[in-house]
């Protein structure tokens, strides 16, 4: 089977997750592309894909899809089986359930998984000094997302209808993963660096920060941790201090590999 058009969903706080989608795409030749990026916003309403082969992907938060971006993805749904290559993004340590998750949650949306794949994204709470996969997906990373592309169209050229496909078997487990309780906590902001051009106000997934009289305010009740603010403030003005950055960097500073799933 041939697919001229690829839709790209996407939740991609730091933009890794974007990355990988994009060289997986770039992979499959695709004429054409359409993209759904929900890092920000919602659908207003409910989307039905009929027969594009679709890449969906968001970054993996203790474990599991990032809460938001699941509550988003079940906005989409195909009536008609469509292809899906779900695909997570986790910062060195372990995507444990996600991918899983992910997988089941696309199947149950309609959606047939063709493929999966893990892929490893720089940390959110990496930072100078103790870096947690540092400027990860680098060049090997998009190289081989976009070879598992060109893997993914070989596949499917061989399947003549998505009934005929076997079950996707991926790493993880059912029941998930469970997290534990999340303690209200969001970056700070130091005013002596902040011009209060309210950037980290634009780039927030879930809009936890606001101009106060004291300065830029986020809300610990709302903040999701991604750092997108910290890594994206044009001052560097923004900090998140927590004691995981430096057990993370101790733990798990060697190089993973990204796995992929057929």
């Amino acid at each position: 089977m041939k697919y001229s058009n690829i839709h790209l969903i996407y939740f991609s706080p730091t933009h890794t997750s974007a990355k990988i989608v994009y060289a997986i795409a770039e992979g499959m030749g695709a004429t054409s592309m359409s993209e759904s990026d929900v890092t920000c916003e919602s659908l207003d309403m409910e989307e039905y894909i009929d027969d594009e082969l679709t890449i969906i992907a968001a970054p993996v938060y203790g474990g599991r899809v990032a809460e938001t971006a699941m509550e988003r993805f079940r906005m989409f749904r195909s009536a008609h089986h469509a292809p899906v290559v779900p695909v997570v993004l986790y910062g060195n340590r372990d995507y444990e359930d996600a991918l899983k998750e992910l997988c089941d949650l696309v199947s149950e949306q309609g959606f047939v998984p063709v493929a999966a794949g893990a892929f490893i994204g720089e940390h959110s709470f990496s930072r100078k000094g103790m870096p947690i996969a540092e400027g990860r997906p680098d060049e090997s990373d998009l190289k081989q997302a976009t070879e598992f592309g060109k893997k993914i169209i070989e596949e499917l050229e061989k399947v003549s209808c998505m009934e005929c496909l076997s079950a996707l078997e991926v790493k993880g487990n059912f029941p998930y993963r469970v997290k534990g309780p999340s303690t209200p906590q969001a970056p700070v902001t130091d005013n002596d660096l902040c011009t209060q051009c309210e950037y980290c106000v634009d780039v927030c997934p879930t809009h936890a920060i606001s101009l106060a009289d004291e300065g830029m305010y986020s809300d610990p009740n709302l903040c999701i941790k991604c750092c997108a603010c910290v890594k994206e403030c044009p001052e560097g003005a923004r900090t998140f201090d927590t004691p995981y950055t430096a057990m993370l960097h101790k733990n798990f500073s060697a190089r993973r590999e990204p796995e992929i799933f057929f």
